[in-house]
Order: structure tokens, then C-alpha cells, then sequence
């Protein structure tokens, strides 16, 4: 049984991704090589949508968190299947600007953006800042003055909510670099001061309480909170917000243990949860966004690397080394993150085979997994490494001066090339 439903066994006894054998892709495209299934993405795109029109009567929008995986292509596919975009930088708004992603349905995140983010967003006429900061609310009013515009904000709030998640992916709770903390009223501050802005308009708030969560309980309460904090800038100002902006954080399967809640399922309930303070408090029921990202890509990836060497220590462990590693999956050097794995030229074999998946990098921590289960191997087999579609290629590094992957979506089992492998000539484009 394969970990994700667009995984196959074909009768080559090869592994398969959206109908195409990761054999041939490896032949075709070279190693380590990134995979993405267009098929799956545009399927959970569907979902999303469906869900709010279901849950919300269509007053809302889901953003694609474009942090997960951001390239041109996926931008279009975005637009084709009427998503938002969530960015978070001057980069990320650029490439969607560059694949003609409409710009009123982008919001722009971050903790620290910068005056000439702040100013290129402004130009290109974008939907919503998602305004973390006075700093920030200070200075994008003032450069809207400059520019003799106006503009939409949502402020981004600290709901307080402990998200069971890894502390470093953790963002709702009062520690947290994002935000306004509403303990210390420094939310309804933030509130007031943006009403009375000259440039800007404060349509909503914001909220995102972490990543990988599996649990439904947090985003329900983190709803409750957001929308009673709603209520209470009604009752101090007079104004009453007309948007919510959830976040995004749902869990996906990494490894068969991993159980995440469907994400209609999630949509459902805290959609009750909405209603239910609505009519408690009187609220005219806000347009919601959310703001998915790993769960749309993540479980639609995999990464194909070709075997090195396999060495045998005895009575210790078996290091099974691949041509790629922390450059383009840091993930488990930073988190510990789990995968599974499958020797995708085998993958019809039994997979009793415990190894450590180490990666080419000069680090002792450069690995991919440890104890992983995989089928016996030799030099020059392909390995794939699955659920790798979200925060694999955009984390990736050209440490050791290692060029970038290439990436390939596959679309009812025919591959085409997104972004081109990097070269050598690439790593010392801008050195001087």
C-alpha cells in the first residue's frame, strides 16, 4: 500500500507519480529532481473552494500560502483554479506578478517587510497588507500618502492558542515574533491606531497558530478568539470588521502513522464555530479567507536522488548516501521531520532494508532520515522521498555550492518541465 492515493506501483514493479514512472523521469530529467503531481494540487485547489462555498455560502476566499512552493507555474495553476495568494516577500509577490496572478487577490505577510517591498506592493496594486507591527502600520501609511493611494489591511493577531506542533513552527502563542498580542491590549491598540490611519482601510484581522497541526480543537478556539475580538473593536470603535483571515497550518501525511484530518472535514467544523459566535455576538458573518499551503502541495511532491554508495558499518548502522540532501531537503536538520522513503526501481520488493539516508553536504547532520525502512539497495538505484512537494524546493540552498534541482509537474502521467536544473554557471552568475 503506497503512503499518498497518487502513488502507484506500475508493472515495471517501478514507482509511479500521477501515472508517470519515476524511472523514466530520473532518465529524462537527471537526479536529484523534483516531482509534482498537477493532478493532486488542482484536486485539493478543488476541495478548498468547494468547501467554502459549502460552509460559507461562497463569502470567502482560500489563499495558497506560496511560502510552500513558489515558481511561476504554480502561480497558474493558482489563477486557473480562482486561489488568492499569501506572500510573504518582495520575491514571492514578484514571481506571481511575473506569471500574471492578479494582484487583488494576493495579501501580503510578514513580520519585517521592507520600504521598498512596502512601495513595490503598493505599485503593483495589491489586494490586502497583512500588517504585523506599528512600525509597519506607521510606514505603510505613509508610503500610501506618498503615493497618493489607499489600501486594504487585515491586522495580524496573536490568538494565544498552543498549536501541538514543533516550537519552531508554532506562531499563535504570545512568544511569537508575528503579531499583536491581545493579553497585553496591544491588539486593540493596533486596532484603533489603524482605524484612524489617513491611507489605510482596516477591513479585518488574521491569525495563524502554526504548521502541521492534526488536531481540529485549536482552530476552532482560535475562531472563537478572533471573532470575539471582533465583537470587542465594535464595542470600543464603532467598527465592525467584515473580514477573517484563519491561517493555515493543516496537517498532511509524511509517514503512515501521520493521521490528518480531512480537510473538509476541518472546513465543517470550524465553519460551526464561526456561525455560532456570529449569532452569539450579533456579527455579521465575516468573509473568511485561509490560508493553505503545505497541505495543497505537500503530499503531491516527491524527490528522486540517485544512490552513491552504501556503507556498512557493523553493529552500528548502514548509510545509504544520495546526490542530493540539506541542500534541497533541510527539513530534518532543522526539525527532525519524518519521511518515508521507497528505492523506486524496487518498490514492488520488501522494504526491510534499515538505513540511514545520508546527504552529499560536508555536515555530519546532513541527512535525510534515520532507521528508515527501505528495500535493498545498491549504488546507482533511484530513491524516492515522499511528501517533499511543500517546503523542500523553497528551502532549498546552494550550500557547498551545490546547484538547485530542477522541478517537473506531471499531468496525467506526462511530465513537463517548471524550473530548469541549476548549473554551474548559475551559482557564479552575480559573483563580481
Amino acid at each position: 500500500m503506497m503512503l499518498n492515493d497518487n502513488l502507484q506501483i506500475n508493472a515495471a514493479g517501478h514507482l509511479a507519480i500521477g501515472g508517470a514512472d519515476t524511472i523514466a523521469l530520473a532518465e529524462e530529467f537527471g537526479t536529484p529532481l523534483y516531482v509534482m503531481d498537477e493532478d493532486k494540487i488542482r484536486q485539493v485547489c478543488r476541495m478548498y473552494k468547494s468547501s467554502i462555498e459549502t460552509c460559507y455560502g461562497g463569502n470567502g476566499l482560500p489563499l495558497f500560502a506560496s511560502k510552500a512552493f513558489c515558481c511561476k507555474e504554480i502561480c497558474r495553476i493558482m489563477n486557473e483554479e480562482g486561489m488568492g495568494l499569501d506572500v510573504v516577500s518582495g520575491g514571492e509577490l514578484y514571481t506571481a506578478m511575473q506569471a500574471g496572478f492578479p494582484a487583488k487577490r494576493i495579501q501580503f505577510h510578514g513580520n519585517n517587510k521592507t520600504q521598498d517591498e512596502i512601495s513595490y506592493a503598493l505599485s503593483c496594486g495589491i489586494g490586502h497588507f497583512v500588517v504585523d507591527n506599528l512600525s509597519e502600520l506607521e510606514l505603510l501609511d505613509e508610503t500610501a500618502g506618498e503615493k497618493h493611494c489607499h489600501v486594504d489591511i487585515l491586522l495580524r493577531i496573536k490568538p494565544g492558542i498552543d498549536a501541538h506542533t514543533h516550537q519552531f513552527i508554532r506562531t499563535g502563542q504570545i512568544d511569537s515574533k508575528f503579531g499583536f498580542a491581545l493579553e497585553t491590549g496591544e491588539a486593540m491598540d493596533a486596532a484603533k491606531a489603524a482605524i484612524h490611519a489617513k491611507n489605510l482601510t482596516l477591513t479585518g484581522v488574521h491569525c495563524h497558530i502554526g504548521s502541521q497541526i492534526f488536531e481540529i480543537q485549536p482552530f476552532e478556539l482560535a475562531a472563537k478568539v478572533m471573532l470575539g475580538f471582533i465583537r470587542d473593536v465594535r464595542a470600543e470603535t464603532g467598527v465592525e470588521l467584515q473580514e477573517l483571515n484563519l491561517g493555515g497550518g493543516f496537517g498532511i501525511k509524511y509517514v503512515e502513522n501521520d493521521q490528518p484530518v480531512p480537510y473538509d472535514r476541518y472546513m465543517e467544523l470550524v465553519s460551526n464555530a464561526v456561525h455560532m459566535c456570529c449569532n452569539e455576538y450579533d456579527l455579521t458573518a465575516p468573509k473568511i479567507y485561509i490560508e493553505p499551503g503545505r497541505s495543497i502541495v505537500g503530499e503531491a511532491g516527491l524527490t528522486l536522488y540517485k544512490i552513491g554508495s552504501v556503507k556498512q558499518i557493523p553493529n552500528i548502522r548502514t548509510y545509504v548516501s544520495i546526490d542530493g540532501g540539506m541542500t534541497d531537503n533541510p527539513r530534518y536538520i532543522l526539525y527532525q521531520s519524518q519521511y518515508e522513503a521507497v528505492v523506486a526501481n524496487k518498490a514492488n520488493e520488501s522494504a526491510d532494508f534499515e538505513v540511514t539516508i545520508a546527504g552529499r553536504c560536508c555536515e555530519s547532520g546532513d541527512l535525510i532520515q534515520e532507521g528508515a525502512k527501505i528495500q535493498r539497495c545498491i549504488p546507482g538505484d533511484i530513491l524516492a522521498v515522499l511528501s517533499t512537494g511543500a517546503y523542500n524546493y523553497s528551502m532549498a540552498s546552494n550550500y557547498n555550492r551545490v546547484p538547485r534541482p530542477a522541478v517537473v509537474f506531471v499531468k496525467d502521467g506526462a511530465p513537463r518541465l517548471a524550473v530548469r536544473r541549476e548549473s554551474y554557471e548559475d551559482l557564479i552568475r552575480n559573483d563580481i
